[in-house]
């Protein structure tokens, strides 16, 4: 799903700061390359995010032990997650559901540095 009015603005200058990193690393580096670089490029525009906080989890209203880091959360509404891979699948989709789930944020944005030529987004709504 996508939509392209829901935080327009926001998305924009994340996208533009993704395209940056990809203009200027290309494909084939590792995921971990790209968080670096990408937050060094978020500072340099001035993009309030927060890399790989940890969320907790809870089930039917108790909290687990088990955590999970998100890549970034931007303008603290939305997760962006990274990925590094020659292709897209439904479960990296899934996993950028179930963050939005988790967080009760409304927008993510799926990234692959690992597309040919050009970087990929993908924007999922909850």
């Amino acid at each position: 799903m996508e939509y392209e009015g829901f935080f327009k603005n926001e998305c924009y200058a994340v996208q533009g700061a993704i395209f940056e990193v990809y203009k200027m690393l290309g494909c084939g580096f590792l995921e971990a390359v790209y968080q670096e670089s990408l937050e060094l490029e978020m500072n340099m525009r001035q993009i309030t995010f927060v890399a790989q906080p940890e969320i907790y989890l809870n089930y039917k209203c108790m909290q687990l032990r088990q955590t999970y880091k998100p890549d970034l959360i931007c303008y603290g509404q939305i997760i962006v997650e990274l990925k590094a891979v020659s292709n897209l699948t439904s479960e990296h989709e899934a996993q950028l559901l179930n963050y939005l789930k988790a967080t009760n944020l409304q927008l993510g944005l799926l990234v692959n540095f690992g597309h040919y030529p050009k970087a990929e987004i993908k924007r999922m709504r909850k």
